[in-house]
């Protein structure tokens, strides 16, 4: 049994990584899928890569312009929507003493504004009962150097979540967070420091998560599937750890 059939979801960033392996899920589940990317050749390669009814949609994740141009889009292409994951970001590092404006508005462009304003422009066309998530990550809770601004832009994406709840909860939409630890994505290949600094830091991480690894990105998907299905249908508000006692321990 499909236990997303004909339902229609959103998946921000989905050319690689979690993005691609929950579209990939949920597609397998009979949603409908669109997925989003800023590159328009990556998107053009997932035609390969995809089974089922989908969508691939250009677009930059701080753009509200592009955010407005996807859910026309969407509502166009398959009617109203059931499922939002909000799950593109940046990743950056820098220094208290090395932190620049420019990288700071950027990391919260991207993690924090793209994210809500998707939503906001995505209010009116919710179905009752429909499930926003939102992609967060261990460093809201945790404190790792050189992180200000990334873990302040997923600090702010737990509030909303709690904030979204309790707003759209009274209309039966559920808002939730998925926060990932130390996960195999291609998201630390997009960073601006030296690429010898960010393999010593990934590589000390397997050591801190209890469970001696890192995870899949099928593991971050399987986690949005329970999110966007009924199998969740009492959790609003909360923020799920994936992250093999990373942040637990």
């Amino acid at each position: 049994m499909k236990n997303l059939k004909n339902k229609v979801a959103i998946i921000t960033g989905a050319t690689s990584g979690m993005g691609l392996e929950s579209a990939k899920l949920l597609l397998n589940e009979g949603a409908k899928v669109v997925l989003t990317g800023r590159s328009q050749e990556k998107l053009d390669a997932l035609k390969d890569q995809l089974n089922g009814d989908y969508l691939l949609v250009k677009a930059e994740a701080a753009s509200i312009s592009d955010s407005k141009r996807l859910i026309d889009t969407t509502v166009e292409k398959f009617g109203k929507i059931d499922i939002l994951f909000l799950n593109a970001g940046i990743f950056r590092l820098e220094a208290i003493g090395e932190l620049t404006e420019s990288i700071y508005d950027e990391v919260h462009a991207i993690n924090v504004k793209g994210p809500l304003f998707t939503v906001n422009v995505a209010n009116e066309y919710l179905n009752e009962g429909a499930s926003i998530i939102f992609n967060t990550s261990v460093v809201n809770v945790k404190g790792f150097p050189a992180m200000a601004a990334y873990a302040s832009s997923k600090a702010a994406l737990r509030s909303i979540t709690r904030t979204l709840a309790a707003e759209l909860g009274p209309r039966g939409i559920r808002v939730n967070a998925i926060s990932p630890g130390p996960i195999d994505t291609p998201i630390y290949g997009k960073h601006n420091m030296p690429q010898e600094n960010i393999d010593q830091m990934a590589s000390s991480f397997p050591d801190l998560v209890t469970l001696g690894r890192f995870g899949s990105a099928k593991e971050i998907a399987t986690t949005v599937l329970f999110l966007a299905s009924d199998a969740s249908s009492f959790i609003t508000g909360a923020e799920i750890p994936v992250d093999g006692g990373f942040a637990q321990t």
